[in-house]
């Protein structure tokens, strides 16, 4: 009888242990977030030109905040696919990004926000590590360097991550979502490359953003800048063609008159 009761009390103890919902490691614990919340204030706060109302963000501080700890208590982990691993990476450096310019506005210029002694790539409002994701401080280069150009080879997110600048590829007004991520990142390569106030293309003569000079490696695997440009440009660009690359305009990607 004791040797019975014994085992069957084992047995209710792991079950309950297992089965425990304060458990970290529970079902459903470690499934990608909801990016609809991140939806709803882009589409009030961003414009159908990609500027941004921040003061807006400021008045919805509290949703903001809300989806950035939602992403901040969910990183990524090995059951994720690798579309929402992506489309985690790339809202969290735009949510962070507008956060930023929330927490410190107003300011004219996201580089209104580095150190006294800022040096680029070293030590800078990009290389500070001022949020969490899980338990690790992060840095906004943390995410676009070491993540996102690491461990995705993707050149189109260029196009999707933006830095609260004029120049930057335009915010999109909607979250990335893994099942539509391959759609709305072709969309932003044809957007930004077909924008004439950041790209000047003629068939013999080019004149582009900056962007593809600081991560010209990223667009030339396999084939060569104007082979990558050629396939999102509206204006067929001749393999010989001049390239020149444009002045970045850091100014802050603010909508006008908010």
């Amino acid at each position: 009888m004791k040797k019975g009761f014994s085992f069957v009390f084992i047995w209710v103890v792991l079950f309950v242990a297992c089965t425990n919902p304060n458990d970290s490691k529970a079902q459903g614990s470690n499934s990608a977030p909801d990016h609809s919340a991140w939806t709803a204030l882009l589409s009030k706060y961003v414009d159908e030109s990609g500027f941004v109302d921040y003061k807006g963000f400021i008045t919805d501080k509290e949703a903001l905040n809300g989806y950035a700890d939602l992403l901040s208590q969910n990183p990524p982990n090995d059951s994720w696919t690798e579309n929402q691993k992506l489309a985690y990476w790339i809202n969290a450096y735009n949510v962070f990004t507008v956060k930023l310019i929330a927490d410190n506005y107003p300011v004219e210029s996201i580089k209104d926000l580095n150190p006294t002694l800022s040096i680029p790539t070293v030590r800078s409002i990009w290389t500070k590590e001022w949020f969490k994701i899980g338990e690790e401080d992060f840095s906004l280069d943390r995410i676009e360097h070491k993540i996102l150009r690491k461990d995705f080879n993707e050149p189109r997110i260029h196009f999707a991550v933006n830095c609260a600048s004029i120049s930057c590829p335009v915010l999109r007004a909607e979250a990335f979502i893994p099942e539509r991520i391959d759609e709305q990142l072709e969309e932003q390569a044809r957007i930004f490359l077909n924008d004439k106030s950041r790209n000047e293309i003629t068939p013999t003569s080019i004149r582009i953003s900056k962007i593809f000079n600081w991560f010209g490696g990223d667009f030339k695997k396999d084939q060569s800048l104007i082979e990558f440009l050629n396939k999102y440009s509206k204006t067929k660009i001749d393999e010989k063609a001049k390239v020149r690359f444009l002045s970045y305009d850091w100014g802050l990607n603010e909508q006008k008159g908010s």
